[in-house]
């Protein structure tokens, strides 16, 4: 069974959140509850869980289909619910970009698949009434700009 600790850290400008295994994330944390506003916030955090969900459902299918992936990107976008507390994901769109020798039809099938089968992530934001949309894009740059902190 998972296990996941979170635990405000001791100058109480964080909370870090560790798992079984000692990886570990930063969680932001409002200045109104001690905290410097450093981190991934929670919601983004499911985004972020998103793509790396559907990420391991698509590269073990092209794998399997030899698909040469070189370079793999995904991208997404949502939208909360205005005014509400809990404001829940609406909408979150999402790009799936590749580059190598990989053929647009599989990539494209092997998108839908983990999206609407295997990615349980996509299935928890659809029962908490999110509307996914996704595109898959094949050829062009993946490439992001180096964050400042790295």
């Amino acid at each position: 069974m998972p296990r996941i600790i979170l635990q405000l850290q001791p100058d109480g400008s964080q909370t870090v959140a560790t798992d079984e295994a000692g990886n570990a994330v930063a969680l932001y944390l409002p200045e109104s509850a001690g905290g410097t506003q450093t981190g991934v916030r929670p919601m983004q955090m499911l985004l972020m869980g998103l793509a790396g969900c559907a990420a391991v459902d698509i590269l073990m299918i092209l794998k399997k289909q030899r698909q040469s992936v070189s370079d793999f990107r995904v991208e997404l976008e949502g939208d909360r619910e205005p005014n509400k507390e809990p404001s829940l994901w609406q909408q979150v769109r999402i790009v799936f970009k590749f580059k190598g020798e990989v053929d647009a039809e599989k990539a494209a099938k092997a998108v839908d698949i983990s999206m609407e089968k295997y990615c349980s992530v996509a299935e928890t934001l659809r029962r908490g009434g999110a509307s996914l949309s996704w595109e898959v894009v094949v050829g062009e740059s993946t490439e992001l700009p180096k964050p400042p902190h790295l």
